[in-house]
């Protein structure tokens, strides 16, 4: 009796994807690249709001305003002569934005899922109810975070598009930063970002106590003043530079 013979596998069959690429095809390996570059982007945002709180010292002894002098260091003098000029900058400029892609791409497919899984789920009251307004409005607070990224980066560090053009000049940080905020739209903007900033950052630290397993039900309490609390620092600090601005404290 003739026996069936199985046909050999072919190449791309028994070729497998890198470890990291199979986890990340998983909802749980979405979930943890969403918090580590979450972990990343918050780095960042923290960091750049500390720098940014330079705007406030005084005129340097050579004239020139120490927010000034803190992007000339962050361009030429990051990491040199380990480096060379401007390549430490562009590096952490590379990384954010390969951890912003991620992020988009790992929230995006997840909701994709989720609404596959669950197609009825998000029309019904009372699962609509039972959801806080952070979680419920995460997808348009980082779409107006994203929105704003790209517009501040045309306007006050590349600028390409800048809101007051008559003004703008490279390397001059604070004065680009008060030719831009002086203006009632750019301000009113950047207001309106740094709130769904403060939305998306306190849902978005919740949920990565959560997915990284830091705490408890016990700790629940914890977790909400560290959410709380760390997202109250960023916003606080970015909500000042245009009500200073505006107000002519600086």
């Amino acid at each position: 009796m003739a026996t069936a013979t199985k046909a050999p596998e072919s190449e791309s069959d028994t070729r497998k994807r890198p470890m990291l690429l199979e986890l990340y095809g998983t909802s749980m390996g979405k979930k943890y690249a969403m918090a580590i570059t979450g972990v990343m982007m918050l780095g960042f945002v923290f960091a750049h709001m500390i720098g940014n709180l330079k705007v406030y010292l005084p005129v340097e002894a050579d004239g020139t305003p120490a927010i000034d002098h803190y992007g000339e260091f962050l361009r030429e003098g990051l990491l040199v002569p380990i480096v060379p000029e401007y390549a430490a900058l562009w590096i952490l400029r590379l990384g954010l934005l390969v951890a912003l892609i991620v992020h988009v791409h790992a929230a995006f497919a997840l909701t994709q899922a989720n609404r596959r899984a669950r197609p009825e789920a998000y029309r019904m009251p009372r699962n609509y109810q039972a959801a806080n307004f952070a979680s419920r409005s995460m997808r348009w607070t980082g779409v107006i975070v994203l929105l704003y990224i790209g517009y501040h980066l045309a306007d006050m560090t590349l600028g390409v598009a800048p809101a007051a053009p008559e003004a703008w000049a490279a390397g001059a940080v604070k004065a680009n930063l008060i030719a831009s905020l002086s203006r009632p739209v750019p301000a009113a903007f950047y207001i309106l970002a740094n709130t769904a900033l403060a939305v998306h950052l306190y849902h978005g630290m919740w949920s990565l106590f959560q997915t990284l397993g830091v705490g408890s039900v016990k700790g629940t309490d914890w977790r909400r003043a560290a959410s709380l609390g760390t997202t109250a620092i960023i916003v606080i600090g970015n909500l000042s530079f245009p009500i200073a601005v505006l107000t002519g404290v600086i």
